[in-house]
């Protein structure tokens, strides 16, 4: 996927960006972002990173803090000490221990539709509803 002649970007943490982000090929990203960021390419952020902002790529590997939702086509991988709050929806996803992770996963490699809905069975004749802890 990744061709030779792909561009490799870096932004380092110096860098302060308001606006949106859009890449081919590799991007490299330690600095602040108030923003998105969309590609079909890959997506490092360094330890520096701190994005307020939706994350629309292929691949990502995530360091820093992010505080919005990751979409990756392939993967997204976690790595150790990251803050993420908001939602991730991958092909794949790995993360790793001590991350603080606040937010919904929906992980589908195979891109499965959801079946119908199963019907909740009713009780069989002769047996009551069961008990409810707590009903008021």
């Amino acid at each position: 996927m990744n061709t030779p002649n792909a561009s490799k970007n870096v932004m380092n943490s110096d860098v302060e960006v308001k606006g949106n982000i859009k890449f081919a090929g590799e991007l490299t990203f330690d600095g602040k972002l108030d923003g998105e960021i969309q590609s079909d390419g890959i997506l490092n952020l360094g330890e520096n990173a701190v994005i307020k902002g939706n994350l629309n790529v292929n691949t990502v590997v995530l360091r820093g803090k992010i505080n919005g939702n990751v979409t990756a086509k392939d993967k997204v991988d976690i790595k150790s000490k990251t803050e993420l709050f908001g939602d991730v929806r991958a092909a794949k996803l790995v993360i790793e221990e001590g991350v603080t992770f606040v937010g919904k996963t929906e992980v589908n490699p195979n891109k499965v539709a959801p079946s119908a809905p199963v019907a909740p069975k009713s009780p069989e004749p002769g047996k009551g509803e069961p008990a409810r802890a707590g009903a008021f």
